[in-house]
């Protein structure tokens, strides 16, 4: 829980004008963003080494290297799949999508809780590992929780 705010932080090496353009990236611009991940675990390791306890960096820095990984392997950056991809970041991958679908973009409106539980499971075995697609439908009560807190 305490590194999982860090997942995204390589966004401090993407320009501010991709960050915040609204519609889709063109394909060039969609692989400068995927860079933010190992900037993430640049930025980590650099920062954060000897500051914080090494088991700490060693799991926010995996979150950001390897949050965009999918479990059938098409994902990024290096294209992991199952098991090969670090739990903290397979965790952090259902709970970055989760975040994203429940959120307004500059780009998108928010999606409902049903239509983004809908997307988590059909996203079963491709983006997400089973047992993580049970947790988050299983979690649906404190979720529902959390978005009427806001």
């Amino acid at each position: 829980a305490k590194a999982a705010p860090l997942h995204d932080i390589g966004k401090f090496c993407i320009p501010n004008n991709l960050l915040t353009k609204p519609g889709k990236y063109t394909p060039e611009e969609f692989e400068e963003m995927k860079k933010h991940a190992q900037g993430g675990y640049e930025l980590i390791v650099k920062e954060f080494l000897g500051l914080e306890e090494e088991k700490f960096v060693s799991v926010a820095s995996k979150m950001a290297y390897f949050h965009h990984e999918r479990w059938d392997g098409t994902g990024y950056p290096i294209g992991l799949a199952g098991e090969a991809i670090p739990l903290c970041a397979r965790i952090m991958a259902a709970a970055d999508v989760l975040d994203a679908l429940l959120s307004e973009r500059q780009y998108k409106p928010a999606f409902t809780l049903e239509e983004t539980l809908k997307i988590i499971e059909d996203s079963r075995d491709k983006h997400f590992e089973s047992c993580i697609v049970d947790a988050v439908l299983d979690s649906k009560q404190e979720i529902e929780k959390i978005l009427k807190s806001k």
